[in-house]
């Protein structure tokens, strides 16, 4: 992979053309050769491979390269020829010489006379053998030693001699003479050399792969390279050296080769050239070669070279690289001072020319320098076009621009503000920095009415509840006067945010008036409107009686704001207020929808804080291993830290799923979590609470459940908030104590709690259980038969096995064997469904491994293929198949297992597409001729 020639087939051809004049040379009939080609186009490979074959020939070789930097030494290529090993010590000698007497410096005419004695000199030499002169790039040569050569190539027509020149397409312009001189001698050939097509591309590539990888790698390659021999070595070295790393790739991609070729093609070209590739990778193309002039300070005519030999050397292609690597490379290489310089200097030129926002922000944040005023509008605009495109980072860089380049005042805090909103969708955490400048700027009466509730929200999010307690009183002492309605507005809706998220700040903030009456006189700003009517809703929902108005209120929220950043939590809050309703069904529906929003969207916030409520409604559906899921996929999400107090609804939810599943190492590892000291101030904390004490009263730890769920009760006690709704304290304290064999004060606690009148008929249901557990047999059975009754027209699925099983046990103790036996059957199918593994065992020791419901279904005599098939599916899903299989409805088979209906639709989705199935007549027979029927 040392050597790469251009085109194969135009190589060979100048190749071979160079031999057969060499063969003209040593018969006398001396040749010149000039060979044309862009930078890197393979000019130094052909001369390399010519110069070997003419040595093998017996010829004598004299060879230099011109270099820019010596452009002003005088006879400097010519000197380099002479000092050559092959030359002889006399010959040597004598041409020294000359070159070094006072000929060369006297008139024209001396100088034509020293040349010539120097070219006799040379001449004199090829009696013998043949002379070969080759000069690399001699467009880099010095004018005298041009005028040598011109000289030379005019005494060598009749000589053994053979001068083969390479140059560069774009000549200066004293070398026009030159150049059009030598191709008047009629010994003179020209030879153009190209950058390699694409079959050229696969040809030089099976120099070094097989023929069938080359053909598949020729169509990248020939795009990224561009033909260009160089680039296309390094592109391959790249790839060579990844598979050396043991990295599988499909393709050659750019790396730091390729990136070093991209260089020494520009180093090689004309110093112009490589100062416009730095204009063109600052402003990303050379469409406009008026604007790179201005930028370089070049005329509009060197632009339009230097483009020319970009493109020539493949290292530009309609006006712009051809990769992000070469781009990437060419910045990279450029001082920091003078890009970071380019860059502002960009800026101001596209503002001024009339470009984007976005266009005129990628150039400032790009110069790494103190944005000046001007630039604050056009950041704070180009902020907006970013997040448009899902360009989260770059947006805060705006703005963080935009913040530095603006003095202290309400537009800074504005900027601040918005920056923390969208530094909230990558993560709370990204956003803690900025929120104590905010909280000074709040007691200054620096926030606009528009911030002030999401600020507030972002505060108590991250557990600093006394600082957003004191900024809201003080807001609202300064909006008293009333003379803006919408501040007043905006602070009455924080106040109302705070209360309901964190009863205990209820005492320490005045009376605004409520957020919604407040806002009625203000202008419509959606964002304290959200607030405002989410933390009503939620107030209602956990206030006895008021489930319907807040199911209402709850879809007025949904309904009437869109997915923002600024309502993302009041939409949140609306959903849990439709799941503590028991509107599970609406819940899971708007909850889906507006996961739907964000599914194609880069914000992990809005993913995580959804999903969480996702994780809370299949939870109180009863289904563990969604709940589980759903809570694993948002922690995820955000890091532990970033989650503040609202970890407590994520680690509930968890904590319970993996309790009813039976994973209590990972239930209890969960409890290892660190906890913000303020979480226990705020609903979330109640939430908690309650996980963790259902985790102990699971594992046997009885007393420190009690603790757990009798702390619960003071909390809200001490809140003069009774919420059965959130945390049914009393219900799980009468658990614990049936468990520690003390059924008189679980009869007391849930008769107390009955007598408050629970209207929710999850939780009624559930004491109902728990009661009946401390009456007397015979009326146990009444109790348990309201509870079932109630608790069939729920969601709650695991409330229900736990109703049956009692049910059914309680039948059995009566002595009705066979209905206590179709009642814990039902009860232990239902348990399964939900993935409560403990609850199945209870139920039903000897039917807990799900696995003899599959091999019921794989019946002997069918193909091994379907019967894989039917082994594929979990133990639920085979229930549904046989039920859908025979007959029913959906609505039919949902009744018969007490699962909703949506629950049959996703069920019988997975199994067509594991039974390879499109309906449901075309499921297997064998699953309608299951023994498993008569199980279901």
């Amino acid at each position: 992979m040392n050597s790469l020639p251009a085109n194969l087939f135009e190589w060979e051809n100048h190749l071979s053309a160079l031999r057969e004049m060499l063969r003209g040379a040593t018969q006398g009939r001396g040749r010149l050769a000039l060979v044309s080609g862009a930078v890197a186009s393979g000019k130094t490979t052909l001369l390399n491979t010519f110069a070997e074959q003419a040595i093998e020939s017996g010829a004598l070789l004299l060879e230099a390269t011109g270099s820019r930097a010596e452009r002003d030494l005088p006879f400097g290529i010519i000197r380099k020829i002479f000092d050559n090993g092959a030359m002889p010590s006399d010959v040597r000698s004598e041409v020294i010489a000359l070159l070094d007497g006072n000929g060369l410096e006297s008139t024209a005419a001396g100088r034509m006379h020293v040349m010539s004695q120097i070219s006799s000199v040379l001449l004199r030499m090829v009696e013998d053998r043949t002379l070969v002169v080759l000069v690399d790039d001699v467009h880099c040569g010095d004018d005298q030693s041009l005028q040598f050569l011109l000289h030379l190539a005019r005494r060598v027509r009749q000589a053994k001699v053979l001068i083969v020149l390479t140059e560069s397409p774009r000549l200066r312009q004293e070398q026009f003479t030159f150049h059009a001189e030598l191709l008047r001698q009629p010994n003179c050939v020209r030879m153009r050399l190209h950058m390699l097509t694409e079959p050229g591309v696969a040809e030089a590539l099976s120099g070094f792969l097989s023929a069938t990888v080359a053909a598949r790698l020729a169509p990248e390659c020939h795009r990224v390279s561009g033909g260009n021999p160089m680039l296309l070595r390094a592109l391959l070295e790249d790839w060579r050296t990844v598979g050396e790393h043991g990295e599988a790739q499909q393709r050659p991609a750019p790396g730091e080769a390729f990136a070093h070729a991209v260089l020494g093609c520009l180093h090689r070209g004309e110093p112009e050239v490589l100062e416009v590739a730095r204009g063109v990778a600052v402003l990303g193309d050379a469409r406009s070669p008026r604007l790179l002039g201005q930028l370089l300070d070049l005329s509009v005519s060197t632009v339009q070279q230097g483009v020319q030999d970009l493109h020539q050397c493949a290292i530009l292609e309609h006006n712009a690289f051809r990769d992000e690597v070469a781009r990437t490379a060419v910045l990279d290489a450029t001082p920091a001072t003078a890009r970071d310089a380019l860059h502002a200097r960009a800026a101001r030129l596209l503002h001024a020319d009339g470009a984007s926002a976005l266009d005129v922000a990628r150039q400032l944040v790009s110069a790494r320098q103190d944005a000046e005023r001007w630039t604050v509008p056009v950041l704070r605009e180009a902020a907006e076009f970013a997040l448009v495109e899902e360009e989260l980072e770059f947006a805060l860089r705006c703005l963080e621009h935009a913040h530095h380049a603006c003095g202290p005042g309400p537009e800074r805090t504005a900027l601040k503000a918005r920056l923390v909103s969208i530094a909230w969708r990558i993560g709370p955490a990204a956003a803690e920095s900025h929120l104590p400048e905010l909280l000074a700027d709040a007691e200054r009466g620096r926030l606009a009415p528009r911030d002030v509730a999401p600020i507030t929200s972002y505060l108590v999010w991250s557990g600093r509840l006394d600082a957003a307690a004191d900024a809201v009183a003080a807001l609202a002492r300064s909006a008293g006067t009333g003379d803006d309605p919408a501040m007043t507005a905006a602070v009455s809706a924080s106040a109302q945010w705070l209360t309901m998220l964190s009863p205990p700040l209820r005492d320490r903030l005045p009376t605004v008036g409520t957020g919604v009456t407040a806002a009625t006189g203000a202008p419509r700003d959606m964002a304290y409107l959200a607030y405002a009517h989410a933390a009503a809703t939620m107030s209602a929902a956990l206030t006895e009686g008021q489930a319907d108005r807040a199911v209402i209120e709850a879809e007025r929220v949904l309904q009437r704001h869109h997915l923002s950043d600024s309502t993302l939590q009041p939409l949140v809050i609306a959903l849990l207020a439709l799941v503590l309703a028991g509107r599970l069904d609406l819940a899971l529906s708007w909850c889906e929808r507006l996961l739907g929003e964000c599914s194609a969207r880069r914000v992990p916030t809005w993913q995580a804080l959804l999903s969480a409520v996702r994780a809370e409604i299949a939870l109180r559906q009863g289904d563990l291993q969604v709940a589980a899921h759903q809570a694993r996929g948002a922690m995820s999400r955000i890091s532990v830290q970033g989650w503040g107090v609202g970890i407590g609804l994520l680690l509930s939810t968890l904590i319970q799923a993996e309790t009813g599943m039976g994973h209590y190492d990972e239930a209890m590892a969960l409890l290892e979590q660190p906890l913000p000291d303020e979480l226990f101030q705020t609903l979330p904390g109640l939430l908690y609470l309650r996980a963790r004490g259902r985790c102990h009263l699971a594992t046997g730890r009885y007393h420190a459940a009690l603790g757990d769920f009798t702390a619960a009760g003071e909390l809200m006690e001490a809140w003069r908030m009774d919420m059965p709704l959130l945390t049914p304290w009393r219900v799980d304290a009468a658990e614990t104590w049936l468990a520690l064999g003390d059924p008189k004060r679980a009869r007391a606690l849930a008769e107390e709690q009955l007598r408050l009148g629970p209207e929710d008929p999850r939780l009624r249901g559930a004491l109902l259980v728990v009661l009946a557990r401390t009456d007397e047999l015979k009326r146990r059975v009444p109790r348990l038969k309201e509870a079932v009754e109630i608790l069939e027209g729920g969601d709650d699925r695991i409330q229900l096995a736990i109703a049956l099983g009692e049910l059914g046990r309680a039948y059995r103790s009566l002595g009705d064997f066979n209905r206590g036996r179709v009642f814990v059957r039902k009860a232990w199918h239902v348990a399964k469904t939900c993935g409560a593994d403990p609850l199945c065992r209870e139920l039903m020791p000897r039917h807990a491994d799900a696995g003899e419901f599959a091999a019921a279904a794989a019946q002997p005599g069918q193909g091994a293929e379907q019967q894989r098939d039917v082994e594929a599916l979990t133990e639920a899903e085979v229930r549904i198949a046989v039920l859908a299989a025979h007959g029913n409805t959906n609505r039919e088979i949902a009744s018969k297992l007490f699962v909703t209906v949506s629950t049959v639709e996703q069920h019988l989705t997975r199994i067509y597409r594991k039974l390879n199935v499109k309906r449901r007549r075309d499921l297997p027979a064998k699953l309608s001729d299951s023994s498993l029927t008569g199980t279901v």
